[in-house]
């Protein structure tokens, strides 16, 4: 495996798990506050939601990127 993919696949696995831990949480939260039931209902959510968003960041993150440098220079011409 090359360094490049490497640092490709680390780079998505993180990425997914933070986003995935941080919005499960929200979202459950927001749905049903606070309860004696949330750690379980919590834990469920970010296990059928973590391997979904690690293959959108496998997928999309290389264009994203793309896209971002491109519109930050355009904007760095801007006058």
């Amino acid at each position: 495996m090359s360094d490049t993919l490497r640092l490709r696949c680390l780079f998505a696995f993180l990425m997914s798990l933070l986003m995935t831990l941080l919005m499960s949480a929200w979202v459950t939260w927001l749905n049903i506050g606070l309860h004696a039931d949330f750690l379980p209902r919590w834990r469920h959510a970010f296990f059928a939601a973590w391997p979904v968003a690690f293959c959108a960041v496998m997928l999309f993150a290389p264009r994203v990127q793309l896209m971002s440098r491109s519109i930050v220079s355009r904007l760095a011409r801007r006058p």
